[in-house]
């Protein structure tokens, strides 16, 4: 059992959760089949997914070093293909009714859904998987994992999201439309979603880590800037000109460098930190020098574990490093925000029961 089991359990709400958003997913791509047919969904959902298990590792990537509870990931994927998917659909085309019955043209409804509805409601939706997290604020330590939680729940509306408008190119102008869409969404643009909705994920993950009066501010902050971000691309997209693509393409693409560079420095700093509080355990017997050393570096945690293995105590060694990492985490959260003493020292030692149980082994 790893620390973060040993602190805190699944909760039946987010089971259900899990459950139901899995279930309006399934329901979707059903009426999908029925609507398209099983070779126009069977070519629609073939290129939906086949970029999805490299778009998943490079997701999963950014939080080596403190990895999530997958309960918690699926449910955040299974939000984003389920129920985000059911009500922005619901709530785009009820919004569009909106400006038809206000006396709008269909050309202009359509280029209003696109560029204003569809950003507004859809970052909304998204992002309400990490308003539902918050309940589970001890798993968001920081603004990498804020960017993770965001990033399954893009993945999973963009997978959903690419069967049907790959299904309606294939039924308007067959296969080689659909490809010709899947090179645009698929391949040059496939992280759009994860990136609009990181920016939700910055500010859950600052509101909740940080001490300062006006955190709480960043949420709809990082809500503004994934709808803008949204609606820049979709506005380009209804131009039809590649020139405007392009541009909006790069402010994506800058988007997408400072995310990586906001988990790149969160990385290095919890490194810095485990040599800085890893060494005040020393005289537990849990922690030794080459300890320390192993779990400075990803190079280093890999071929421990790699060791491990052809020891037959692979399990042993991911759940050491992970609760030696959660242990450096729970003091960071102490540092950035305070904590209650008697709650700290429960937290500590669970972890150091983990620890101590792994070394056992």
């Amino acid at each position: 059992m790893t620390a973060r089991l040993l602190a805190q359990r699944p909760s039946k709400a987010l089971l259900a959760g899990l459950v139901v958003s899995g279930f309006l997913a399934l329901v979707v791509l059903a009426l999908m089949l029925a609507d398209g047919g099983p070779v126009g969904f069977g070519l629609s959902a073939l290129l939906a997914v086949a970029p999805l298990p490299v778009l998943l590792a490079a997701v999963l990537s950014l939080d080596r070093l403190e990895p999530e509870p997958k309960l918690h990931l699926a449910f955040a994927f299974a939000w984003g293909a389920g129920v985000a998917v059911v009500l922005a659909v619901a709530f785009t085309l009820l919004g569009q009714q909106l400006f038809l019955r206000a006396g709008y043209g269909d050309a202009l409804v359509e280029s209003i859904g696109a560029v204003v509805l569809a950003p507004v409601i859809e970052e909304a939706l998204k992002g309400s998987a990490l308003l539902l997290l918050l309940r589970r604020r001890h798993e968001i330590d920081g603004l990498t994992d804020g960017i993770v939680y965001a990033s399954m729940a893009g993945l999973g509306f963009a997978a959903v999201e690419n069967v049907g408008y790959y299904l309606l190119a294939y039924g308007e102008n067959g296969a080689g439309a659909a490809i010709q869409l899947f090179v645009l969404r698929g391949l040059i643009d496939p992280l759009g979603h994860p990136i609009y909705t990181s920016l939700i994920g910055v500010g859950v993950a600052y509101a909740l880590t940080r001490r300062t009066a006006g955190r709480f501010a960043a949420i709809p902050v990082g809500y503004l800037g994934a709808v803008l971000l949204h609606g820049l691309w979709n506005g380009a997209a209804t131009t039809q000109s590649l020139a405007n693509l392009g541009a909006a393409y790069l402010v994506i693409m800058a988007a997408l460098i400072l995310l990586i560079v906001v988990t790149v420095a969160e990385r290095r700093q919890l490194v810095g930190k485990l040599s800085v509080y890893l060494p005040g355990y020393q005289h537990t017997g849990l922690v030794t020098d080459a300890d320390v050393r192993m779990l400075s570096t990803l190079s280093a945690r890999k071929a421990a574990r790699k060791w491990a293995r052809g020891a037959g105590l692979g399990r042993a060694m991911s759940d050491y490093q992970q609760a030696a990492t959660e242990l450096t985490m729970l003091h960071l959260r102490a540092e950035r925000k305070g904590m209650d003493p008697v709650k700290f020292a429960l937290e500590r030692d669970a972890y150091l029961g983990a620890m101590a149980q792994a070394r056992r082994w």
